[in-house]
């Protein structure tokens, strides 16, 4: 006879009378319980908990996240933990997957693949795509480390090439709306990020990956200049602490780097990005606009050959949608235009337009193409 497993759902909640309906609809069928620590709703929040018979625990804000999702953790009675936050969602046809995972005797730990949106509204085609670490085994002692974009502690509890084994992934997609511009502007989430981050930063000791986050925070304004200086001190502090800078900060270097039309700045270190992640798409796909914008257009086009080679289905990597796609074969077109190869330009710029239909900029250059063949 085979035991049954029992899932808790943990969530921390704080005046989410908007959004914790639709994410708490997603899974009340597929979860045995519904932890949820309220850290000072002044609305409809802990009503609408309470309308799904969630356990909803009172917990005093310490400016600490961690805190308040291990605060829920420790009253879960589960075989295993799915925490989400309350602007996420999981994809409904998928979510039985859930306890299907719940019988996997070979996994401690579980990735999701994580869907953030962005810009003003939802857009298939506007979305970072990464896998995340979502479930897990609640007797084997994982817990949140972090005041502020915590993480779990896998690095602490597995540790053994057996133990690393044990980590795995499950098919199912969990759509995160937090980052629309008009959820970040309702909820101050800059001004909160920030003034956390900073206040972490001051302390001895701190994260290599804060200076990261607080050089994120400053892009997502337009403050490039002090993203970049930030990015760099968190790529100095990981070598100093003996441990290769992660991709994701590359990512941001870069991104930054094209932002200031700084392309004789990003050659040619992004080689040396390139070299410790081959098979980041957006990493080849920076390395190849900068290949573009020094008239270097020969190298480019292999380049964004490449990334269409690649494609975005690397999910260890946080990949922005577009750039082993759409966007590939848009710079592609305007690679082959620079060349003089009209005729393979257009098609390039078709089958950019036929993986993404709103995306203006090919569609002004293939007619504008177009417009010339007609004369």
């Amino acid at each position: 006879m085979i035991e049954l497993s029992r899932l808790s759902l943990c969530m921390i909640v704080k005046n989410e009378e908007d959004c914790i309906g639709r994410c708490l609809d997603s899974v009340k069928d597929v979860v045995d319980e519904i932890i949820i620590v309220d850290t000072g709703s002044t609305d409809r929040t802990i009503e609408i908990c309470n309308s799904y018979g969630a356990d909803v625990l009172q917990f005093s804000w310490n400016e600490n996240f961690s805190d308040a999702r291990n605060y829920g953790i420790e009253r879960a009675t589960g075989d295993w933990i799915l925490w989400l936050d309350a602007d996420e969602e999981v994809d409904k046809a998928e979510r039985y997957k859930l306890r299907d995972s719940l019988y996997q005797d070979d996994y401690d730990l579980l990735f999701i693949h994580l869907v953030n949106y962005y810009g003003n509204e939802v857009d298939p085609d506007k979305v970072i795509n990464v896998e995340h670490s979502r479930l897990f085994r609640r007797e084997k002692g994982f817990r949140f480390v972090n005041k502020i974009h915590e993480t779990i502690n896998a690095n602490e509890i597995l540790k053994t090439k057996e133990e690393l084994e044990r980590i795995g992934r499950i098919p199912l997609k969990v759509y995160h709306y937090g980052y629309l511009n008009r959820a970040v502007d309702e909820k101050k989430k800059y001004e909160r990020n920030i003034t956390m981050l900073k206040k972490e930063l001051d302390e001895d000791n701190h994260s290599p990956w804060i200076h990261y986050h607080i050089g994120s925070e400053y892009y997502r304004i337009n403050e490039f200049e002090i993203a970049f200086e930030h990015v760099n001190k968190s790529i100095v502090e990981f070598i100093l602490a003996g441990y290769t800078p992660p991709s994701m900060l590359y990512k941001l270097k870069y991104s930054i780097l094209i932002s200031l039309g700084s392309f004789e700045g990003a050659w040619p270190g992004i080689e040396k990005a390139v070299a410790l992640y081959p098979d980041y798409v957006d990493l080849q796909f920076y390395k190849g606009v900068i290949l573009y914008y020094k008239d270097m257009v020969q190298e480019a086009l292999k380049v964004f050959d490449h990334c269409i080679e690649l494609g975005e289905e690397n999910l260890k990597y946080l990949i922005l949608r577009g750039l082993g796609s759409f966007q590939a074969w848009y710079y592609k077109g305007l690679c082959l235009e620079k060349m003089g190869e009209i005729e393979e330009a257009i098609h390039a710029y078709q089958e950019s337009l036929s993986q993404c239909d709103t995306l203006d900029a090919a569609r002004e250059a293939l007619n504008k193409l177009l417009d010339k063949e007609v004369r």
